[in-house]
C-alpha cells in the first residue's frame, strides 16, 4: 500500500533531506528505520528538497510498504528506530497514484529572526539573529509586493537547474511578517519555491526592515530578473518546513 508519512525534524546536523554522499541527510535516516522495522528499504517520494541546516515541522513523504503493522501504529514503530532529531507525527494510507511532491497543492515555509543584540541561549540554533532594529510593519508592507504570480528569477541563487530552463515562475499565496518580542517571523505560502528562494526573499524583507530598501522596491526588483538586486542569502538555520497541503481527493478523501 502507498503510505503518507507526516514527519518533523531538527536539520542542524543534516545535508538536507535528499540523500547525498556528502553526509547524513534526514531520508538515509529514515529509510534505515524502515528497512529496520520491515526488512525492505522502499523507494521515499519527498515532498521536496530542503537544504542543509533547514528545519521541518511538518514534512510530507510517501512509500511503498507490504505490511501487516496497522498504519495508525507506523509512527510509535518507525520513532523506536530513529534519532530524537527526526520524528514521525502520522502515518495515512493514501491512493495509489498520490505523490508526496506532485500532489502537494501549496507548502508554507517560516523563517525566524531573533532581533536583539543579545542571543538567546535556548534557540539560537532555530533563528538568524539580527541585532539592528528591524521595523516589522515595513517588512511585511514588503511581504505584500511578493504575493501574485511572478518571474522569481531574483530570488534564486546561481547553480540552479531549474532555473537553467527558464521555469522561474512560481505563484506567492500568502506572505506575511510578524513580531513577537525580539521574535520577527516571516511566513510565506507558495505553489513551489526556486533554490534558495525563502532565504532571499527572508534577506530582501530584511532590508526592508532595516530602511536599506523601500517596500515599493520590490516590485522593481522581481521585474529585473537579476539576483543582485535582491537582498543577502539567510542562513538555514532559521528556515522551517511548516505545512504541506494537499487536496482532498489526492489523499483519497
Amino acid at each position: 500500500m502507498n503510505i503518507l508519512l507526516d514527519i518533523s525534524y531538527d536539520g542542524t546536523n543534516f545535508c538536507g533531506f535528499q540523500v547525498q554522499k556528502n553526509g547524513v541527510s534526514v531520508c538515509e535516516t529514515l529509510q534505515n528505520a524502515l528497512e529496520a522495522l520491515f526488512g525492505a528499504r522502499p523507494d521515499v517520494k519527498g515532498c521536496g528538497r530542503t537544504d542543509a541546516g533547514v528545519h521541518a515541522l511538518h514534512y510530507a513523504l510517501n512509500f511503498w510498504a507490504d505490511t501487516s503493522i496497522p498504519v495508525e501504529k507506523l509512527p510509535l514503530a518507525l520513532n523506536r528506530h530513529l534519532p530524537d532529531a527526526v520524528r514521525v507525527n502520522a502515518a495515512h494510507r493514501v491512493p495509489e497514484e498520490f505523490h508526496a511532491r506532485y500532489s502537494a497543492h501549496t507548502k508554507t515555509y517560516v523563517y525566524r529572526i531573533w532581533n536583539s543584540p543579545v542571543e538567546s541561549p535556548f534557540e539560537a540554533a532555530y533563528h538568524h539573529r539580527i541585532s539592528a532594529p528591524l521595523d516589522a510593519e515595513a517588512m511585511d508592507k514588503a511581504a505584500a509586493k511578493f504575493v501574485g504570480t511572478h518571474d522569481f528569477l531574483s530570488l534564486c541563487s546561481a547553480g540552479s537547474s531549474v532555473a537553467a530552463k527558464g521555469d522561474t515562475v512560481r505563484t506567492i499565496t500568502a506572505c506575511k511578517v510578524e513580531r513577537q518580542g525580539p521574535l520577527v517571523t516571516i511566513t510565506v505560502t507558495a505553489d513551489g519555491y526556486l533554490y534558495n528562494m525563502v532565504r532571499i526573499l527572508a534577506g530582501t524583507l530584511a532590508e526592508a526592515g532595516r530602511g536599506a530598501l523601500e517596500p515599493d522596491a520590490v516590485p522593481a526588483i522581481l521585474a529585473g530578473r537579476d539576483r543582485s538586486l535582491a537582498g543577502p542569502t539567510l542562513p538555514a538555520k532559521g528556515l522551517f518546513l511548516k505545512q504541506v497541503d494537499y487536496p482532498a481527493e489526492a489523499l483519497g478523501l
